[in-house]
């Protein structure tokens, strides 16, 4: 059963504006079998634009019933009908927001005969209601009257049944299946499942496999905006979606460090081309006869003052040519020249001339440094503190010599007033060699950020 649906608004907008009209009309797949229609009193001034374009003006909706006085009626007869209308989601859009306007969720499923007009009857110029009738010889003498839209809704509809019956590819096809496209569904799944909060999602295939790993403030929304990405690689991806999965975390750090363990842990197929899951090689800085130097190491083991990591030689060692350049330092303290006399740089005057005698340990180290505070917390020790999953909760983020340990998630009223017990009751997580990375660029993204050092 269908449930063949228009209705005139006073304006585009579902959340600001009003039903003024309404048409409904049941259909059992052979012919109408029931009609309801009605004006609607907006409860608010109908514009002179709107009048001339749909002939209904204040006066008209003046004594007709308000939208809550018709609402129990609309619903029991769409019940269990599938909500049929040319463009859809505008009639659907309006009709939800009015029932949600009264704290009730309306929900029916759907089915768009502009889709499905370009489906089965493929080559128009134009899908509007107005063109596809002139097209087809609808006669409509109520153009933008919600009955007399419905009416030409459901002649075109007779049309299109009839189009598939006649169409072998369509005709073992229920006519809801032509316009359930997966990706409808898909759609449909992440507005019931994905709430809008913060936390990390996971898009699975047919297999119930995870093929991508996203973070987001709003995990509903960030979802909703993949399915009109125009990117190849994510439409690609949409190909092999089925569902959804998520992890409310409600800080925002804590998301951006378990979307990178994930990532690392699972390996989702659409995350490997941005997410390198390994590093081979790590530049790190030692004290050199007092003169901080950087070198390259292909072994992470005891390298503690490492503070970049590469998945190859080549990048590594372009970073460290970048920084050589903007630090002015000096090549034989970041192991490339180890010539007695002076470096490459110091002659084309890049080097201050440490290696020279001409640049002050001091000042070098100083420049130096500048560098490495980069990598470095504000303080050895800290904890970060986040929102947390509920509006009762807090999330703690612990630093252990100038490294991510771990989080943890309190109740308000179980959060210790001594900073150091706090700081003792998380334990060690799951990290990786970027996950310090991440720490310390939203430290720097966020001035206004909850840090208190732990002595």
């Amino acid at each position: 059963m269908f449930a063949i649906i228009d209705i005139e608004t006073t304006g585009g907008n579902a959340k600001s504006d009003k039903i003024t009209d309404i048409c409904i009309i049941i259909h059992d797949g052979l012919s109408v079998v029931e009609k309801f229609t009605s004006l609607i009193n907006p409860e608010r001034y109908i514009s002179p634009y709107i009048t001339k374009l749909t002939g209904i003006n204040n006066d008209m909706v003046k004594d007709a019933p308000k939208f809550y006085e018709i609402a129990k009626k609309i619903i029991e007869i769409t019940e269990g009908k599938i909500f049929v209308a040319h463009n859809v989601e505008f009639d659907y859009g309006f009709i939800r927001q009015e029932f949600k306007s009264l704290g009730y969720t309306y929900e029916r499923e759907k089915l768009c005969t502009v889709k499905l007009s370009r489906k089965l009857l493929p080559g128009f110029n134009s899908y509007s209601l107005g063109n596809i009738c002139t097209r087809l010889g609808i006669e409509n003498n109520a153009r933008h009257r919600a009955e007399g839209d419905a009416v030409a809704t459901s002649e075109l509809f007779n049309i299109l049944l009839a189009e598939k019956n006649k169409n072998k590819l369509f005709q073992k096809q229920g006519i809801e299946e032509l316009n359930s496209l997966r990706i409808d569904k898909v759609k449909e799944n992440i507005i019931k499942k994905l709430p809008e909060e913060t936390g990390i999602y996971y898009f699975l295939d047919k297999n119930n496999s995870v093929i991508y790993v996203g973070k987001s403030k709003n995990i509903r929304n960030r979802g909703l905006s993949h399915l009109t990405a125009t990117a190849v690689k994510t439409k690609k991806m949409l190909l092999h979606l089925y569902d959804i999965d998520y992890q409310i975390t409600g800080s925002e750090l804590v998301s951006l460090i378990l979307e990178n363990n994930e990532i690392k842990r699972i390996l989702p197929f659409y995350n490997r081309s941005n997410k390198i899951p390994f590093f081979t090689h790590h530049l790190y800085f030692v004290n050199n006869n007092n003169v901080l130097s950087f070198e390259i190491t292909d072994q992470y083991s005891g390298k503690e003052n490492v503070i970049k990591s590469f998945p190859n030689y080549f990048s590594a060692r372009e970073y460290l040519n970048k920084i050589i350049t903007e630090y002015h330092l000096c090549l034989r303290y970041c192991g490339i020249d180890d010539n007695n006399g002076p470096c490459f740089n110091y002659q084309i005057r890049e080097c201050f001339g440490i290696c020279h005698g001409e640049e002050s340990k001091e000042d070098y180290n100083k420049r130096a440094l500048t560098l490495i505070q980069d990598f470095l917390y504000p303080f050895p020790n800290l904890i970060i503190t986040e929102e947390g999953r509920h509006p009762y909760e807090l999330c703690f983020i612990k630093i252990i010599q100038n490294k991510y340990y771990g989080y943890i998630y309190l109740d308000k009223s179980e959060i210790p007033n001594d900073p150091y017990y706090l700081f003792e009751s998380i334990k060690k997580g799951e990290r990786n060699l970027d996950t310090d990375l991440i720490v310390l660029g939203y430290i720097k993204k966020n001035k206004f950020l909850k840090i208190t050092p732990i002595k």
